[in-house]
């Protein structure tokens, strides 16, 4: 299967083997983005969000935000009137909010495909995979450290698979690079891959810059200085810091007019408050400074308000993943977004299970719901998560993505058009009749119901004779046979030649280390 699709028709024109043809591939229609059509669950009253507005207007005034290491931050945050005491920071009542409301609502994010551009905010949600773990549980099952082979896998199914429309960004950590140079790799994988939008590096100042230099290349740099082609991941050292590694990063893409996401990294009981209010305010604080410090860099960057938060047992310490306290944060920080007026990100389908078991599904599910009825806008890890983000698992996003087709239906809401309504069936089949002949059906069957290209529904006895196979081993096979068929997407060679030139020009102006 591919994005490109089977030109194949029936001999017919249509009919059965034209039907089967376009159930084998979802991709062949391209869903660049989901539109919600359900209003958000809102856990929040207006007065309790004013409270919590209240409570980090206070804590930026009072109690501060470090910026560390970076003293053009401060000269910056300075100039728009906080006041600073070495590399603490303190917003007076009103500013940071004031300062945030140049960040646009909405913005789109293009990609070389324009098919694959993605619009970031308003009611649409965009799907993106995991992002950042070490391990991999691969192709054949076993947990490893990742490599960049891996990387590159990903990236092409990730491409083949219509439940995710945004490529990504460190959908794990290859490890057999030095650490100075894997960076122009996964760049360069993302952009020749796929067609999808993707993420940059954040992980120094001058990988950010190697990010906006690619993508020059790919795009033009005339199309670069107006537009948005890359959204990149600014996590704040949680509780109420800042490093200098994020705030240069995050410097070079609100120069560059890219969009940012701004994102508090919460385990809470451990890195703020026990309570989801308590919770809430801190990220409000920490998000608020973020976006506005963005906003004094280049008024007008995009940037995503962003939440990562988590409950920890307090029994071991480990986070915990699909319980009810993070959903309620999540639906919490949705509508201080919405308040605030900028695009939200958070949720996904997270999980602290070894492997694709019981357990991932729950929680997964757990949190992908909420992700979905809460209005988040750009949603990452929303497939391939295991072990709570430590392993990216190819049978993982392979079923995550298939559920991540099931939210699209899911949003849709209910047509209540002439056709919805069905009269004409309802008249058709009369008291006591069925509808499995009937002309509606007929005309609707295709797409009435979503289907699932994972789940099995056969009887007890077909799947005892045909193995037993249960989802993880479908979804690992699925994968292989993906990855076998894969077809990369147009691409032009003057370009791909002028990429691997600068790669190379970097490569060698770079040491080997793991720094």
């Amino acid at each position: 299967m591919t994005e490109q699709g089977s030109e194949r028709r029936s001999r017919r024109g249509g009919g059965r083997d034209a039907r089967r043809t376009l159930r084998g591939n979802a991709s062949a229609v391209i869903t660049p983005f989901l539109v919600r059509h359900i209003p958000p669950v809102d856990m929040l009253t207006d007065e309790a969000a004013e409270a919590i507005e209240d409570a980090a207007e206070t804590v930026l005034e009072e109690i501060g935000i470090d910026f560390r290491d970076d003293p053009e931050a401060l000269e910056i945050l300075k100039g728009v009137g906080c006041d600073i005491q070495g590399e603490r920071v303190r917003f007076p009542r009103g500013l940071a909010r004031q300062l945030c409301q140049t960040a646009p609502s909405q913005f789109t994010q293009y990609a070389r495909n324009p098919q694959r551009n993605v619009e970031i905010g308003g009611n649409n949600t965009v799907f993106a995979p995991v992002y950042g773990p070490p391990f991999v549980r691969d192709l054949e099952g076993e947990r490893r450290y990742a490599k960049i082979e891996d990387f590159t896998n990903f990236v092409k199914l990730v491409y083949m698979l219509p439940g995710l429309h945004h490529s990504g960004g460190t959908v794990c950590e290859p490890v057999d690079l030095p650490v100075t140079k894997r960076h122009l790799d996964m760049i360069y994988a993302h952009m020749r891959y796929s067609d999808k939008p993707f993420m940059g590096s954040v992980t120094a100042p001058e990988r950010a810059h190697d990010t906006v230099e690619m993508c020059k290349i790919l795009f033009g740099a005339d199309f670069v200085g107006s537009n948005c082609v890359t959204v990149s991941l600014i996590n704040a050292n949680s509780p109420m810091t800042w490093d200098e590694m994020m705030l240069g990063s995050l410097k070079v893409y609100a120069r560059a007019g890219q969009g940012v996401v701004i994102s508090p990294f919460i385990l809470a009981g451990a890195m703020s408050p026990v309570s989801v209010a308590g919770t809430l305010v801190q990220i409000l604080a920490e998000a608020m400074s973020g976006i506005a410090f963005a906003q004094a860099v280049n008024p007008g960057a995009p940037c995503i308000f962003g939440s990562f938060a988590s409950s920890i047992s307090m029994q071991t310490g480990a986070p915990t993943f699909g319980t009810p306290e993070p959903a309620k944060v999540l639906y919490g920080c949705a509508k201080l977004a919405r308040r605030l007026g900028v695009p939200f990100r958070s949720g996904g389908s997270l999980t602290g299970a070894k492997t694709a078991d019981a357990q991932a599904a729950y929680e997964s599910a757990h949190t992908l719901l909420p992700t979905v009825l809460g209005g988040v806008n750009f949603s990452l890890h929303s497939a391939g998560w295991l072990e709570g983000g430590l392993v990216a698992d190819f049978a993982k996003l392979v079923l995550d993505a298939d559920q991540l087709t099931m939210m699209e239906s899911m949003v849709s809401g209910i047509d209540v058009s002439e056709n919805g309504l069905a009269l004409d069936a309802l008249r058709e089949a009369g008291p006591g009749q069925h509808f499995l002949g009937n002309a509606h059906t007929q005309a609707n069957f295709e797409t009435a119901f979503w289907r699932s290209s994972m789940t099995d529904n056969k009887t007890f006895e077909q799947w005892d004779i045909e193995g037993r196979v249960e989802s993880e081993e479908r979804a690992r096979a699925r994968a292989r046979d993906m990855l076998a068929s894969y077809q990369a997407p147009e691409f032009d060679p003057a370009i791909d030649e002028a990429l691997k030139d600068y790669i190379q020009s970097r490569k060698d102006s770079l040491p080997d280390s793991e720094y």
